[in-house]
């Protein structure tokens, strides 16, 4: 990952907090193991993460993309494993037809992700940084969100978005994120988010909090180009300038042709027979039943 800087590293590795000793014990312990196994499989493709897949596959054997697997799963008809999800809360579907009602790419989606925590200072300023770029919005708001606290808006805020922002405690990502109405993605840049933004073509705001985040973070908008970084000590006015820019400004625009070829690459990936996922996971498949016998 040339240019990658300190501050885009795992923070773990700074031994700067409480416990960073103990994760990075751990992540050395499964690195080793790693040198053990037959073979490795991301949740990436070869087009979007070939150099780095040599160089792992250079240091501990066979190492294969096999994603989006958000778009292979939907290639798979099995109804026995149709409740098997990956979601740490409870999808709210309702969100859904309030998208339905707005225009095509106008919307901005915000998730954090699962576990991802904030202090209610930063809460406000993301909700007045959005009101105040008046464009609609999504916002998926857990209750645990802000640290030690209720994740609850001011009233004035509240009344300021009105009808334009819609809230919710959770959503079926995967297909927000594919609906027509979306534009952009403010996201912490967990590598489920940032692989499911691709696969539907959505460009984002990066605001990583920990462990792959920060990595994550630096490739999309250094090596891919389809994102911008928004500072740690969130201001409001900095998140009502990057959502406009993402949403009609020339950066914007550019990143999100590039997010359009990105996900043409994926789904390209994971067409049967020949996509390059397809190809590899029929590999990892004939590996696991050559070694079995």
């Amino acid at each position: 990952m040339h240019g990658i800087r300190l501050k885009n590293i795992p923070p773990w590795i700074t031994y700067i907090n409480p416990g960073d000793e103990y994760m990075a014990q751990y992540f050395c312990l499964q690195l080793e193991r790693a040198k053990a196994a037959s073979a490795i499989f991301f949740n990436t493709f070869d087009e979007l993460d070939r150099d780095i897949i040599d160089a792992i596959s250079e240091k501990f054997g066979p190492s294969y993309g096999i994603g989006p697997l958000n778009l292979l799963e939907n290639k798979i008809v099995d109804n026995s494993v149709a409740s098997f999800k990956s979601n740490l809360w409870k999808e709210e579907s309702e969100c859904l037809k309030w998208l339905d009602s707005k225009e095509p790419s106008s919307v901005i989606y915000v998730n954090f992700g699962s576990i991802t925590v904030m202090t209610s200072q930063q809460l406000v300023e993301f909700g007045w940084g959005l009101a105040k770029s008046n464009y609609p919005f999504l916002w998926i708001i857990r209750p645990d969100l802000v640290t030690g606290e209720s994740a609850v808006l001011p009233p004035e805020l509240l009344m300021e978005i009105g009808g334009r922002g819609m809230l919710a405690g959770w959503c079926p990502q995967d297909q927000v994120l594919s609906h027509p109405s979306i534009g952009g993605f403010l996201t912490h840049s967990g590598w489920n988010s940032t692989i499911e933004s691709i696969s539907s073509g959505v460009p984002m705001i990066c605001w990583p909090f920990f462990a792959d985040q920060q990595p994550n973070c630096w490739l999309g908008c250094n090596k891919w180009g389809i994102a911008m970084e928004i500072d740690n000590n969130v201001k409001s006015d900095e998140v009502q300038k990057l959502v406009i820019e993402l949403m009609k400004g020339e950066k914007g625009n550019l990143m999100r042709k590039k997010v359009d070829e990105l996900k043409k690459k994926a789904k390209e990936a994971c067409a049967f027979p020949s996509g390059s996922s397809v190809v590899n996971l029929e590999k990892i498949i004939n590996l696991m039943q050559t070694s079995s016998k």
